[in-house]
């Protein structure tokens, strides 16, 4: 005989592994029961099941979370095909190979992607103009789009910054309540002039726009600024570099110089950017960010295929430093889905609490886009989406 249909109304207790609600530090395990179409009460699971002994249980597993959001991508190169691969075959044997799949396809498919996943907002750096004029009007895309600036010669900074500048008016009449907003990124430290640098921070600074810089990526950007030599120096592409690295940096390398203290000593810590992957770093550096007050955005899976190190996650949460979460390419990251991202840190910080990465996935990445945060709370509409299905 089959068992009756439960009423419409028949309370739901979903049980899970790990439940952030938006607020606090969570629960895991968690439960949440939903009345209807309403959030009726969170918490303990066996405290739940005890205040809603007529409740159906539903054991959901893994996560739930309002959804996350990406901090970090390049939608760009979504049609890329994925290759784990040590930092510098990586370059020319994936970026360089499938350079003719990176443009508006690939990210206007990357944004649909996203879509489809149910992210809640993305960091996304541009590479090209017509990348920013496709995705700017999207009305399915929230968060930030940083338009990408390099150029290593000092002597034309004011040039790059004055085209830069018209670009950026231009684009910012485009921008729509609820649509992404228009960001800048300064490529890396060691790929834009000192000059340019600071031009374009002081300029997102004075505007009110947000920045990204990609930072201490991999073991050998340090070298570069301790001694101006090293791989990275060796496989720049020629003539796009100076003779020497000090007339990028506008300084000799000195051995205790990184390219997080060149960024503070240079003024750019002071316009708040947010820093991406900051794998190899000192404890210097993080004293440096904190006190600055910028984010950072960890990409776990994109470090662990480019071989490029393991970020410092306890050092930078003890020094008070808000972690988000991204997945950089899909060429280096795999896919779009930060939840992998999520389960991939679980495994790879055995002894950190998963409400910790979670929280990171949805509200330190929040707060480097400037998204609000969802409530999982009593009286909340709910989400069948809040249940992570994916990387959880």
């Amino acid at each position: 005989m089959t068992a009756p249909t439960p009423a419409p109304f028949t309370p739901r207790l979903l049980i899970c592994g790990v439940l952030y609600t938006g607020m606090g530090g969570g629960h895991a395990p968690g439960g949440v029961v939903v009345v209807g179409g309403t959030v009726a009460a969170t918490g303990d699971p066996a405290q739940l099941r005890e205040a809603y002994p007529q409740a159906r249980v539903e054991e959901v597993g893994g996560v739930i979370a309002p959804p996350p959001i990406n901090a970090h991508t390049h939608l760009d190169m979504s049609a890329y095909e994925f290759q784990a691969l040590p930092y510098f075959r990586w370059l020319p044997e994936v970026v360089i190979a499938q350079r003719e799949l990176r443009g508006v396809a690939g990210a206007l498919a990357g944004a649909g992607e996203l879509a489809r996943l149910g992210v809640g907002g993305v960091g996304d750096i541009v590479w090209s103009p017509e990348v920013m004029d496709a995705l700017l009007t999207r009305e399915d895309l929230r968060g930030v789009l940083y338009f990408e600036v390099l150029n290593t010669f000092a002597e034309k900074a004011d040039e790059v910054f004055t085209g830069m500048r018209r670009r950026v008016e231009a684009w910012r009449k485009l921008e729509r309540p609820g649509g992404p907003r228009l960001g800048l990124t300064p490529h890396t430290p060691f790929t834009v002039s000192h000059r340019l640098m600071k031009l374009v921070c002081d300029y997102a600074a004075g505007e009110g726009l947000p920045l990204q810089i990609h930072v201490a990526e991999h073991p050998s950007e340090p070298e570069l600024f301790a001694t101006g030599a090293g791989p990275l120096w060796d496989h720049r592409l020629l003539p796009f570099w100076p003779e020497t690295f000090a007339q990028v940096i506008g300084r000799t390398p000195e051995p205790e110089l990184t390219p997080v203290r060149y960024l503070d000593e240079l003024g750019v810590l002071a316009a708040k950017p947010t820093l991406i992957h900051m794998v190899n770093v000192t404890p210097d550096d993080i004293a440096r960010v904190a006190r600055a007050g910028c984010a950072v955005v960890s990409c776990p899976r994109s470090n662990h295929h480019l071989e490029c190190g393991t970020f410092r996650w306890t050092a930078f949460a003890a020094a008070g430093v808000d972690i988000a979460l991204g997945t950089d390419s899909v060429a280096s990251g795999e896919s779009l889905d930060v939840r992998g991202d999520v389960a991939f840190a679980r495994d790879l910080y055995p002894q950190l609490d998963p409400r910790v990465l979670v929280r990171a996935a949805v509200k330190g990445g929040g707060r480097v886009v400037g998204l609000p945060t969802p409530f999982i709370r009593r009286g909340e509409p709910w989400s069948e989406t809040y249940v992570w299905s994916q990387g959880d």
